[in-house]
């Protein structure tokens, strides 16, 4: 499935990694395209990296009274011990793996692929860097959480200890009535047993939201992890995309 995109292209002349930012349920990309251009006076955009913001798919989703939505996935409640409904992941792993392809056929390896998102977008790039392709450079997620017994951290039991995992960067609202932060917490503290490295910053104003200086962090982060090409060389690597089919098992 194609997805409906809000597309940055780099501003500069080489096109040397990406970012996929997912929002969260019943917004779009444009939504989360104007919540950023709001909060940073600007769009996110990079001299070297294209910013992809989709939307998601619309749906039945059974918190709304079975309402179509835009959502990644459906969930039976948003209560972090609720069963993850893993027929409904399944079908929205294949579409973020269209994605991956496209962007590795165009010359960007997979670590220079950053991948993150508010909310239940953010819980997306989670199952993307951590059961869907581990070859990631990156994941970031802003208010967001994984279930209890997700198929993530199945996937991360069978890691060896050498194997490269992307680093996480969780954000949290101290103030979040609706994701609790001790889900976000739990969250980072089961996924570092299992290996990922990375840093979980509360937020002591922010309820369930995205405030500037998290915006100003993920920039940041993204940035450390996909570097501007020094004197602006980049050596595109033959495309591999049998590489992204390594996905884990429903």
């Amino acid at each position: 499935m194609r997805l409906i995109e809000k597309v940055f292209n780099p501003t500069g002349k080489k096109h040397a990694g990406t970012l996929i930012f997912f929002h969260g349920s019943g917004d779009t990309g444009n939504g989360l395209t104007e919540w950023i251009r709001f909060l940073l006076g600007r769009d996110m955009e990079f001299p070297h990296i294209k910013v992809i913001i989709p939307t998601a798919p619309v749906q039945p989703y059974t918190p709304m009274g079975g309402e179509n939505s835009n959502v990644w996935f459906n969930r039976k409640r948003i209560e972090m011990d609720c069963p993850e409904i893993r027929t409904s992941l399944a079908s929205i792993y294949d579409t973020v793996n269209e994605m991956l392809v496209r962007e590795l056929a165009a010359g960007v390896p997979l670590n220079r692929i950053v991948v993150g998102g508010f909310s239940m977008g953010g819980a997306l790039a989670m199952h993307a860097g951590y059961h869907l392709n581990r070859d990631l450079g990156g994941v970031f997620a802003i208010s967001s959480f994984l279930n209890t017994g997700s198929i993530v951290y199945d996937s991360l039991e069978g890691v060896a200890q050498d194997e490269h995992l992307p680093e996480l960067l969780m954000m949290h609202g101290e103030r979040d009535t609706l994701v609790p932060p001790e889900w976000g917490q739990t969250t980072f503290d089961e996924l570092a047993k299992l290996g990922v490295r990375g840093q979980f910053v509360p937020h002591r104003t922010a309820l369930h939201e995205i405030k500037r200086d998290q915006l100003v962090r993920v920039i940041d982060f993204v940035q450390k992890i996909i570097p501007e090409p020094e004197d602006n060389v980049f050596e595109t690597p033959a495309p591999d995309t049998a590489k992204v089919s390594k996905k884990g098992k429903l």
